[in-house]
């Protein structure tokens, strides 16, 4: 399997790719491929119950995945893609949204593959995964933080002096 170079704008996810701003999926750009499809998934191996999904996404005729690609079973723009269901049971990108004050790493993970996936819209990571696992030539990945702030309530009189 060809090795990819994956890269993403930013080490800590920026507040408009998470829960806490837009929820804009982010551009990541692919280097080495020479497939003409690729797949995705970004994940979070540290949520409490084990690794969360939070974007599925695959036949995407590109070298490039362009930001803010919207959250619907199937796209033509920003460009061409089929999404699957995430670990919210929804359709699309859901970005980064850990416990306040828990710092996560979160993973992206892309496949160059050399056919179209044959797995319908709005399907699950296992579904993917096996496709995948059929028709991938190539993998790279890059991983990004994100901490929700810790909001502490703010005690009366504090910071005055009598």
């Amino acid at each position: 399997m060809r090795n990819l170079s994956i890269e993403v704008d930013f080490d800590r996810f920026p507040p408009e790719h998470t829960c806490d701003g837009e929820n804009i999926s982010p551009a990541i750009r692919v280097r080495g491929s020479d497939a003409p499809y690729l797949a995705v998934i970004v994940d979070d191996p540290d949520a409490p119950r084990g690794t969360f999904t939070h974007w599925l996404v695959w036949n995407i005729p590109s070298t490039e995945i362009p930001e803010g690609i919207p959250p619907e079973p199937r796209v033509s723009r920003p460009v061409a893609a089929v999404q699957g269901t995430n670990d919210f049971r929804r359709i699309g990108y859901a970005g980064p949204c850990p416990p306040k004050g828990a710092s996560h790493r979160f993973f992206l993970r892309v496949w160059s593959v050399e056919r179209e996936l044959d797995i319908p819209p709005g399907s699950g990571r296992a579904a993917l995964e096996d496709a995948l696992a059929a028709a991938a030539t190539g993998y790279g990945e890059t991983m990004a933080t994100y901490e929700r702030r810790k909001v502490f309530a703010s005690t009366p009189g504090a910071g005055t002096r009598t």
